[in-house]
């Protein structure tokens, strides 16, 4: 990963509304959400939050397919693992101890991802 793409990255998810996007969609996957259901969670409307998927959509942060009318964005989580890999890539100076409680904080993350609770549903 290069360090423009990592730029290009964070600067769409700072923006609030793509950021709740976003976050929604982690808490959704892997099935995802309808655009026009993620509007309605966030309560925002359809055309601005299209913008705003096409900007997460080009960062590489979600990505979507057709369902006959309906169009389902899901998080890019593989993009999320690149990222991370890439911040911390020469983390700890040789010693992996000192990451340690970073790494057992996304393997906890990631095993009580079925335990997350479902906002907003």
């Amino acid at each position: 990963m290069e360090i423009s793409s990592v730029i290009e990255s964070f600067a769409a998810l700072s923006q609030e509304t793509r950021l709740e996007a976003f976050r929604l969609l982690v808490k959704h996957e892997p099935e995802g959400l309808a655009a026009g259901e993620i509007a309605r969670r966030l309560a925002v409307p359809h055309n601005t939050l299209s913008a705003h998927l096409a900007v997460l959509a080009r960062a590489g942060w979600v990505f979507s397919r057709r369902q006959g009318r309906s169009v389902i964005y899901r998080a890019d989580l593989g993009h999320v693992q690149e990222t991370i890999r890439f911040l911390v890539q020469d983390c700890c100076a040789g010693h992996p101890q000192v990451c340690e409680p970073l790494a057992t904080s996304l393997i906890a993350c990631s095993t009580s991802q079925d335990n997350v609770g479902r906002d907003n549903e």
